[in-house]
């Protein structure tokens, strides 16, 4: 059997929970609020992907993606 990194783990087990949660949490929510989710969503796996798992990183792509995702759908 295959082992995968760890930080590979934790991106899959993140994508996975954020699937999961996009499909229930949004029902109720604007599109430009469901972009902006999204958005925030991405940018932190990007940014913990790009910075090794690291906590700023995480937080730094989550703030951007979700800047983005917010104007995209303005």
């Amino acid at each position: 059997m295959k082992t995968f990194h760890p930080l590979i783990r934790t991106t899959y087990t993140a994508l996975l929970m954020l699937a999961g949660l996009s499909i229930t949490a949004c029902a109720g929510m604007t599109q430009q609020e469901k972009s902006t989710a999204i958005g925030a969503g991405v940018g932190a796996i990007g940014g913990a992907i790009l910075t090794g798992g690291s906590t700023t990183g995480t937080l730094g792509g989550a703030a951007v993606g979700g800047v983005i995702g917010h104007e995209i759908k303005k």
